[in-house]
């Protein structure tokens, strides 16, 4: 089960980055205004998204990579809070309100799924078990 948690959490955030270059849009249009070069901070989220999920796959930088994760999703949070906000104001993101909502307190139990596996070491027993 340890597996699935760190294979996972590596595969959503390479893939949640790679999204930033196929879907730019979304991202750019939930910055904030107070925030100068979207177009720079996006492609630097989605290339620090993938680097840190291809990075949780090597056991020694797991640590590392998750405690970035932690902080990226912190740094990115205002963004998220931001899209709520307009939302409310009236523009329209595609997204009922709800989920908005939603989005906020899932981005805690993210942090926390970096939090879970920082630490996690496979087994030689583990290794051994090639298919």
């Amino acid at each position: 089960m340890k597996k699935f948690f760190v294979y996972s959490l590596a595969l959503f955030y390479i893939f949640a980055g790679a999204n930033h270059f196929f879907s730019p849009e979304f991202y750019l249009e939930m910055m904030p205004n107070y925030l100068p070069f979207h177009e720079l901070l996006n492609v630097t989220s989605g290339l620090s998204e993938i680097t840190l999920g291809l990075l949780v796959l090597y056991e020694r930088m797991r640590k590392l990579a998750c405690f970035g994760i932690i902080l990226l999703l912190l740094a990115i949070y205002p963004a998220n809070i931001n899209m709520l906000v307009e939302a409310l104001e009236g523009k329209d993101f595609g997204f009922p309100i709800w989920a908005l909502y939603a989005r906020l307190p899932l981005q805690f139990l993210f942090i926390y799924w970096a939090w879970a596996v920082r630490d996690v070491k496979f087994s030689e027993q583990d290794m051994d078990h090639k298919v």
